[in-house]
């Protein structure tokens, strides 16, 4: 990417309201507000039609010629994200986040690696929507690594938490049957909508004390708020290993969960893009979309 003028602010690609295209989403009135009042451009992107496949016509109301942009909205299968970028390449714009990197911030085996050690110890294997989960045996072969003890069910993406002891939770990896049912509900729950394949993590115990969402701009911490789960709730997290691993990593916006172990150690439960992360409610983001719209080419 070529070197942008000093005053010029990046774009920002908001999702459209979906009964009313020329609208934004008011779920994100609050952001618009910031992304706007921190100098950047906004575009509307139609999010139903991009995941019906039609990635074009999810872009007809971006002006041509009129990018780099930021997209801020609802989360977007990896797939569907390269297509976003290929359309909008047509219309002459770019996304500050590209397709490769947006699926090694969104998906597990992206950011796994650079955090080794700060995060649950995590096995997976590709699995596609619609297929059958694997067999107890290939289960056991898989969380064998793990070592005996509780673990966690998700996919590359998500877990279903809220479904925490039939498709979340297992008691002891080792116990096959166990694993076995949590994995074969947690696939027929998640059904087309299982993102990339499995993986088991080993579970950690944590505090009650909610998790801190940090956002991350270039290796920077710009943000830290609750998640958007435990919004009134505002743990103060330890940063210096943590910025060393996002420097690590290298991805341009993304947020990192952390929970308090009860052994008082600060770990990472998640990784994601902040393009598609939730700020929780009453979150003020006005350093966040400054720090968004000023940020340099590369």
């Amino acid at each position: 990417m070529s070197e942008r003028n000093g005053s010029e602010r990046n774009g920002f690609l908001f999702c459209a309201d979906p009964l009313r295209s020329s609208r934004p989403d008011p779920q994100f009135a609050g952001e618009l507000a910031a992304a706007r009042a921190a100098g950047g451009r906004i575009a509307l992107l139609d999010h139903d039609a991009l995941l019906t496949g039609d990635a074009a016509g999810a872009v007809s109301r971006v002006a041509r010629d009129s990018g780099p942009y930021w997209y801020r909205g609802w989360m977007i299968p990896s797939a569907r994200y390269a297509e976003l970028e290929a359309a909008l390449g047509v219309r002459g714009c770019t996304l500050l986040t590209d397709a490769a990197d947006y699926r090694r911030a969104h998906e597990l085996p992206g950011w796994y690696e650079e955090f080794v050690g700060l995060t649950p110890r995590s096995v997976w294997c590709a699995t596609a929507p619609g297929a059958p989960p694997p067999s107890p045996d290939e289960l056991a072969g898989l969380a064998e690594p793990l070592g005996p003890g509780p673990g966690i069910v998700k996919d590359f993406v998500k877990s279903r938490k809220h479904e925490w002891h039939e498709a979340c939770y297992v008691p002891e990896l080792a116990d096959r049957r166990q694993l076995a049912a949590v994995v074969d509900r947690f696939v027929e729950l998640q059904g087309p909508f299982l993102a990339g394949g499995l993986v088991l993590r080993s579970f950690e115990p944590f505090v009650a004390g909610g998790e801190a969402r940090v956002w991350w701009v270039d290796g920077e911490a710009a943000l830290v708020t609750a998640h958007p789960d435990t919004p009134d709730r505002h743990p103060v997290p330890e940063l210096p290993s943590l910025r060393a691993a996002v420097g690590r990593l290298g991805l341009r916006w993304v947020t990192t969960d952390l929970a308090l172990r009860e052994d008082g150690v600060w770990r990472v439960v998640e990784v994601g893009d902040g393009q598609v992360s939730g700020l929780p409610a009453g979150a003020e983001a006005g350093d966040l979309f400054a720090s968004l719209a000023a940020a340099g080419g590369r």
